[in-house]
């Protein structure tokens, strides 16, 4: 019995830790993205407001914030045992990135004032819907499953 609790202890740990090392990939890739629309936009001597400056707080705030509670809620139950949770991680981990991607495309391409034709302008943002979707998905699936947490 004793042996038996501390190995879930031990996991849970082991959890929590990996939702921190996903978080912290976050805040890398949106410092990243705050660095790279600063000087981004200042080489290109561009000043108005464009979605290369999105990809930093949907980066911090999708990514990084998100993870840090997933990671506090990990220190007391066991998440990856429930199948919504282990759904969210992966939906969830592809919809923001895309997300992201697609923000900074965008946005580069409005800084250089490329022009795309109503196919490239399209396809850009139905990835871009696809990736939020994801997102979204995600975040339903997290709430299920902490849901599920608190009847347990």
């Amino acid at each position: 019995m004793q042996k038996d609790v501390k190995i879930r202890k031990q996991e849970r740990k082991q959890g929590m830790k990996k939702y921190l090392n996903i978080s912290l990939v976050y805040a890398v890739a949106a410092l990243a993205a705050g660095v790279f629309y600063r000087e981004f936009t200042k080489l290109n001597g561009y000043t108005g407001v464009c979605e290369l400056g999105k990809v930093h707080p949907h980066l911090f705030i999708l990514g990084m914030l998100v993870f840090l509670v997933v990671a506090l809620f990990a220190a007391h139950n066991d998440l990856k045992k429930f199948k919504t949770f282990r759904a969210f991680l992966c939906i969830y981990n592809i919809g923001v990135p895309l997300s992201a991607v697609m923000l900074a495309v965008r946005g580069v391409c409005r800084v250089l004032d490329l022009p795309l034709s109503s196919g490239a302008t399209a396809a850009i943002s139905g990835i871009a819907g696809i990736g939020h979707i994801l997102a979204g998905a995600g975040i339903i699936l997290l709430i299920l499953a902490l849901r599920k947490t608190a009847k347990n």
